[in-house]
C-alpha cells in the first residue's frame, strides 16, 4: 500500500505558488505575440516623424497599453477555451489548459488589464487612442465569444486588430494616415493572417483534437486564394505609392522609396515559400527564425528611412 501511494507520477500536482502563477500569467500573456504592437510606430516612421523624445514618450506609452489589451484578450481567450486546449496536441500545455494559471484567475486578470488600459488612454492620450483601445477590446472579445466561429468574419476581424496596431500610432501622434498605408497594411495583415490559417489546415488536416473547428469548413484551396490576393493588392497598393510623387522630385542620392519596392516584394515572395509549405503558422517564428527574411527587412527597413530622410 505505501508503495503504491508514494509510487512517482502518481502524486497530484501541487498548486503553483506565486512565482509559477506569475510565469504562467506572463505566458498567457504571449509575449513572443508583443512584436506586433511594434506596428504602432509605422505611420509615424512613414512620416518620419518618430525621432523625437515626445513621439518616442507617447508611442512606448501606447505600445504598452496596447499590449496590456492584447494581453487581456489572450487571458480571456484561454480561461474559455480551457477544456478545448486540453484535447489539442500542443494547446493543452498552455497555462491555463495545464492548470497553472486557475480558470478565475486567468478571468479576473484578464478583466482588470482590459479596464485599466483603456482608463489609462484617457487620461494620458488623445481620446481617439483611448477609444480605439475600447473598440479594439470590444471587437476582440466578440471573437473570442462568437465571432471566431463565422466564415470570413474571422479573418477580417484578425486583420482589423492588426490594422488597429498601426493606425493608433498615427492617432497618438495626430498624423494623417494615407490610403497607400491603409491599403497596404490592411491586405498585408490579411496575407499573413490567411495563411496562418491556411498553415494550421494543412498540418491538422486528418488529425483529431483540433480546438479551431472553423478550420474544417474552410477549403485549403480557398484559403490559399486569400493569402496569395491579400498578397497582391498588398504588393500593388505599396508600389502605387512608392511610384507616385505626389508632384514633389526627390532630392537624394538615389530614388529610395522606389527602390524599396524590391526589397518589399521579395520580403512577400519569401515569406509566401513558409505560406506554401504550410509552415507559416506561427507568423512570429517566421519572422525572426529566417535569416534570410530578416536580412530583407532590413535592407527594406534601409531603404525606407534614406527615403524618409530624403539623403
Amino acid at each position: 500500500m505505501t508503495l503504491l501511494r508514494e509510487r512517482p507520477g502518481r502524486r497530484q500536482s501541487a498548486p503553483p505558488g506565486a512565482g509559477g502563477l506569475l510565469k504562467g500569467l506572463l505566458l498567457t500573456a504571449r509575449p513572443k505575440q508583443w512584436i506586433k504592437n511594434l506596428l504602432v510606430i509605422a505611420a509615424p516612421a512613414a512620416a518620419g516623424e518618430l525621432f523625437s523624445v515626445a513621439a518616442l514618450t507617447r508611442l512606448t506609452l501606447v505600445f504598452v497599453l496596447f499590449t496590456a489589451c492584447a494581453a487581456a484578450v489572450y487571458l480571456v481567450n484561454d480561461a474559455r477555451d480551457a477544456e478545448a486546449d486540453r484535447a489539442h496536441p500542443a494547446k493543452r500545455r498552455r497555462p491555463v489548459a495545464a492548470g497553472q494559471v486557475p480558470v478565475p484567475v486567468a478571468y479576473a486578470t484578464g478583466i482588470a488589464l482590459g479596464v485599466l488600459a483603456p482608463v489609462a488612454a484617457v487620461r494620458l492620450c488623445p481620446p481617439e487612442v483611448a477609444a480605439l483601445l475600447a473598440a479594439y477590446l470590444g471587437m476582440q472579445l466578440a471573437y473570442c465569444l462568437s465571432l471566431k466561429h463565422v466564415l470570413v468574419v474571422d479573418l477580417v476581424v484578425v486583420t482589423t486588430g492588426f490594422l488597429m496596431r498601426a493606425a493608433i500610432g498615427g492617432l497618438a501622434l495626430d498624423i494623417p494616415l494615407s490610403r497607400w498605408f491603409l491599403i497596404t497594411t490592411g491586405f498585408g495583415a490579411l496575407f499573413m493572417v490567411a495563411a496562418k490559417r491556411y498553415s494550421e489546415a494543412v498540418q491538422m488536416a486528418g488529425k483529431q483534437g483540433a480546438t479551431r473547428a472553423l478550420l474544417t469548413e474552410y477549403s485549403t484551396g480557398y484559403l490559399r486564394f486569400v493569402w496569395q490576393l491579400a498578397a497582391g493588392v498588398a504588393v500593388l497598393g505599396y508600389c502605387l505609392w512608392a511610384l507616385e510623387e505626389g508632384g514633389v522630385p526627390h532630392t537624394s542620392v538615389l530614388p529610395w522609396r522606389q527602390l524599396s519596392v524590391v526589397a518589399f516584394v521579395l520580403a512577400v515572395l519569401r515569406y509566401a515559400v513558409f505560406a506554401d509549405r504550410g509552415t507559416a503558422g506561427e507568423p512570429e517564428d517566421v519572422v525572426l527564425g529566417d535569416r534570410a527574411l530578416a536580412l530583407i527587412g532590413l535592407l527594406w527597413a534601409t531603404m525606407y528611412a534614406l527615403a524618409v530622410a530624403d539623403w
